[in-house]
C-alpha cells in the first residue's frame, strides 16, 4: 500500500471525484497487488478522477524528488507517500490512453486549472471576463517538433469511422435482442433493489399490540453519566437494570467500579423538565468481550438505589429471538426522548442481499463510523470494499438478531420486542456510515439475544457468590425459566466450568433453609447417572 494527499501537487488542483473527501480527509491509502501498474491500482481504488490517471500525471516523492510513471510497477511504493503532479515529459503508455485523456470530460490544460467530473445537474463554475475574452481569441497553431520520432506521434487508425459505425450497429442489435429475450422478467440487480426490508405489511402493528407495548415502555429508561445521555436500558427484575456494557465501559473497566455518577430515567418522554432519576449503586454483572467463535458478549446488570416507585420488570415477558417477522424497539435514540420503532427481522439467508444493496448504492465509497453507537462518531476510512467486507462477518453470525432500524447513537441497551410483546434481544449496535451526500445511513443493526445474556448472567452471579441477586431473580417467575435453567446447565457441562460447580457445592449447605435457592442449587447439583445396558 502507498499514500496520497487528497489535494494534488504541482499544476494539479483537484484529483478526487468526491469533493467531500478533500474537505474532510488529508490523506488516503491506496492498496495494490505486487506486479501491477500504478494506474491499475488507482483505477481499482475508484476515488480519483479518471483524467488524473491518464493525462501526463506522475507520482512525485518530495523526500528524494523522484517521480514514478503511471505505467511503472507498484512493487517499490509500499509505505511511501506521494503527490500527483503534472509532468510534460511523461508520455502516454498507449494510443488509447492518449485518446481517452484528450477526450476526458471536465479535463483542462495543465497550467494550474482544475480537473473535475461534472455530475448530472451540477452547475459548472462561472468563468471570469478575462478568461472568456482569451478563449475567443484564435489560438496559434502549435509548431511541429522536427525532433519528435515517429514512435511518439499519434496516428489515426485506418478506416476508424467505418469500424465505429459497424460496432455501434452491432451493439444496438445486441441491446434490442436482450430486451426481447428478457420480456417481463426482472434482472438479478433489479430484484436486489426491490428487497425493501422494514416496509412489509407485517410492520403495521395491531392497535392491541401497540397498546400493550406502550404499557411495557414504562420499564424502558435512559442511562445518564454525570447527567449526560449515555445509552438506553430497561428494568429486568426487582431493582436491576440491563444495558450494554459499552455504555459504561469507559468509567468501569479500569477500576472495576463506577468512577462517575450513573443514573437512569424512566420518564423522559417529552421535552418538559424531567423527574429526578434513580442512582446506580453498583455493577452486579458485566461482560464485554468476543469469544473465539466471533460471538460478542456486551451486557451489564446495574443495581438501583430504589425500594419503591419503580415500574414492573420485563423479565415476565422474556422470549427467544424469532427467525423472521416484525419486531419493535423502544429506546432513546440520539440521546433524545423515548421513541418506538417497528421494523422487520432480516433472516440470516437475506443478510448478504442487504449488504450488497448498500454496496451498490455507494460506488464512490463511504465515510465509515466505527463507534458502534457508543455515543461518538469518528472517521476511519473510505474504502467501500473493506467496510462492507467487515459487515459481511455479521452475515454468518446466527446468534445475533439482525434488522434495519432508524435507532442509532444513544439507543444501545434498548429492549427488542417480538410480535407477541416478548423481550427477545437487546439492541446493541450497527454498521453506520455517511454516504456521498453526507447522510447518516446504516447497513444493518443487531441485537444480542436476551436468552444468551440471561444464561451468562446466572453463571456469573453463581461464580461471584451473588446469591442475594439470584434470590431477587428467582422471586420473579416467568414461563421460560426452566428452559433457561436447562440451557445454563448444558453450557456449564459443555465448558466443564469447575468454578461454577464448586460454588454450587459450597453453598448447598448455606442456603438449606431458603427454599427457592435450595431448589436452584439442587438443580445444578444433580448428576445424570448413566443407564446400564441389558446383556443377554
Amino acid at each position: 500500500m502507498f499514500h496520497l494527499p487528497t489535494k494534488g501537487g504541482k499544476n494539479v488542483v483537484n484529483i478526487m471525484k468526491n469533493p467531500a473527501i478533500k474537505r474532510d480527509i488529508q490523506e488516503i491509502t491506496i492498496y495494490a497487488y505486487k506486479g501491477e501498474k500504478v494506474k491499475q491500482a488507482l483505477r481499482r481504488d475508484g476515488r480519483l478522477l479518471s483524467a488524473v490517471i491518464k493525462n501526463n500525471r506522475v507520482l512525485y516523492r518530495t523526500e528524494n524528488e523522484v517521480t514514478t510513471e503511471m505505467s511503472d510497477l507498484v512493487d517499490d511504493l509500499d509505505g511511501k507517500t506521494f503527490k500527483i503532479i503534472h509532468d510534460k515529459s511523461s508520455l502516454p503508455e498507449s494510443l488509447d490512453d492518449a485518446y481517452e485523456a484528450e477526450n476526458e470530460p471536465g479535463t483542462s490544460d495543465t497550467n494550474g486549472s482544475q480537473i473535475s467530473e461534472m455530475n448530472a445537474g451540477q452547475v459548472p463554475p462561472q468563468q471570469s471576463t478575462t478568461q472568456v475574452v482569451s478563449d475567443n481569441v484564435p489560438k496559434e497553431k502549435p509548431k511541429e517538433d522536427d525532433n519528435k520520432t515517429s514512435e511518439n506521434m499519434l496516428r489515426k487508425i485506418p478506416d476508424s469511422k467505418m469500424m465505429q459505425e459497424k460496432l455501434s450497429s452491432d451493439f444496438q442489435c445486441v441491446v434490442e435482442g436482450k430486451k426481447t429475450e428478457r420480456g417481463s422478467k426482472l434482472s438479478r440487480t433489479q430484484n436486489l433493489f426491490r428487497v425493501e426490508f422494514g416496509k412489509n405489511a407485517q410492520a403495521c402493528r395491531k392497535v392491541k399490540t401497540m397498546r400493550r407495548l406502550m404499557d411495557l415502555s414504562n420499564s424502558v429508561c435512559q442511562v445518564r453519566i454525570n447527567g449526560n445521555p449515555g445509552g438506553s436500558g430497561f428494568l429486568l427484575f426487582d431493582s436491576f437494570v440491563l444495558t450494554n456494557a459499552h455504555v459504561v465501559s469507559n468509567i468501569y473497566e479500569r477500576s472495576r467500579q463506577l468512577d462517575e455518577k450513573v443514573t437512569v430515567h424512566f420518564s423522559y418522554e417529552s421535552l418538559e423538565p424531567m423527574a429526578a432519576g434513580f442512582t446506580v449503586m453498583e455493577v452486579v454483572g458485566y461482560e464485554h468481550f468476543q469469544d473465539e467463535s466471533g460471538n460478542t458478549y456486551d451486557w451489564v446488570l446495574l443495581r438501583l438505589h430504589a425500594d419503591e416507585n419503580l415500574p414492573a420488570g420485563l423479565l415476565p415477558n422474556f422470549g427467544f429471538i424469532p427467525q423472521s417477522g416484525g419486531i419493535c424497539i423502544i429506546g432513546h435514540p440520539d440521546g433524545g426522548i423515548k421513541k418506538i420503532d417497528p421494523c422487520m427481522v432480516i433472516p440470516t439467508e437475506n443478510r448478504p442481499q442487504v449488504v450488497e444493496r448498500h454496496y451498490h448504492e455507494n460506488p464512490g465509497g463511504v465515510v465509515v463510523d466505527n463507534s458502534h453507537y457508543k455515543g461518538g462518531q469518528g472517521l476511519v476510512h473510505l474504502l467501500t470494499d473493506q467496510f462492507f467486507g467487515c459487515v459481511g462477518g455479521v452475515q454468518h453470525n446466527r446468534q445475533d438478531l439482525t434488522y434495519e432500524t432508524s435507532f442509532y447513537f444513544g439507543s444501545s441497551g434498548s429492549p427488542v420486542f417480538d410480535e407477541h410483546c416478548n423481550v427477545v434481544a437487546m439492541h446493541s449496535g450497527g454498521f453506520s456510515y455517511s454516504n456521498a451526500r453526507g447522510e447518516l445511513q446504516s447497513v444493518l443493526e443487531y441485537g444480542h439475544p436476551l436468552s444468551t445474556i440471561m444464561e451468562h448472567a446466572i453463571i456469573q452471579l453463581v461464580e461471584k457468590g451473588r446469591f442475594d441477586v439470584l434470590e431477587k431473580y428467582l422471586a420473579c417467575p416467568y414461563a421460560r425459566h426452566q428452559t433457561v435453567m436447562s440451557n445454563v446447565k448444558a453450557l456449564v457441562e459443555r465448558r466443564n466450568n469447575t468454578s461454577f460447580k464448586c460454588a454450587v457445592s459450597i453453598n448447598m449447605a448455606i442456603y438449606e433453609s431458603d427454599e427457592s435457592l435450595k431448589t436452584f442449587l439442587n438443580f445444578f447439583n444433580l448428576k445424570v447417572e448413566p443407564v446400564q445396558m441389558e446383556i443377554d
